[in-house]
């Protein structure tokens, strides 16, 4: 039975990376990044909000097309507010898919500090992306907000599983995102 892997968390603690890694251990699962996906919507930028909701739909409509084709995605996506996730959940029960919603998760304070690490660092588009759309919506303030909300859907999601991340401990991250998967 295929997965619908949803990968929470807040930006810079190892989404992205897990993600990759389970798809290179799981051939023909697919790495399904919602930014991704909004990069190819023309103009996005100056609409990120509308663009972000119709990534999420193209999403979903991927995600439906390869698990009908029996093979795993996974969604690392942060998600702090319920609906996609419902839309996520839902979408499993209609194509017999087995739903997992694992976030990982570091202290605030760390998860802060990662992120901005990242954004100090990085050189790939989405994370200098994401650094832009946030100082644009109230920088640091806005992601603790944010890390907040993540607390506040785990709290009402009780099947939701956590990993608990340090920077670097990729290894460590990763065999306890698999054991959340059996």
């Amino acid at each position: 039975m295929p997965r619908l892997i949803l990968l929470n968390g807040p930006p810079g603690c190892g989404k992205s990376t897990l993600a990759r890694r389970y798809v290179e251990d799981h051939p023909l699962a697919l790495d399904l990044d919602v930014d991704r996906v909004r990069d190819l919507i023309g103009g996005w930028r100056d609409q990120p909000g509308p663009a972000g909701l119709l990534a999420r739909s193209v999403a979903l409509a991927g995600a439906r097309a390869h698990l009908l084709g029996g093979r795993d995605v996974v969604i690392p996506q942060l998600v702090a507010r319920p609906t996609f996730i419902e839309q996520a959940e839902r979408l499993a029960g209609e194509v017999d898919a087995v739903f997992h919603e694992v976030v990982l998760l570091d202290s605030r304070e760390n998860a802060l500090r990662r992120f901005l690490a990242r954004s100090r660092t990085s050189t790939d588009p989405a994370h200098l992306d994401a650094h832009r759309m946030l100082e644009q919506q109230g920088g640091l303030a806005e992601l603790a907000a944010m890390y907040d909300r993540l607390l506040t859907v785990i709290r009402d999601r009780p099947a939701t599983k956590v990993v608990h991340t340090e920077d670097g401990r990729i290894d460590e991250a990763y065999r306890a995102f698999l054991a959340c998967l059996t």
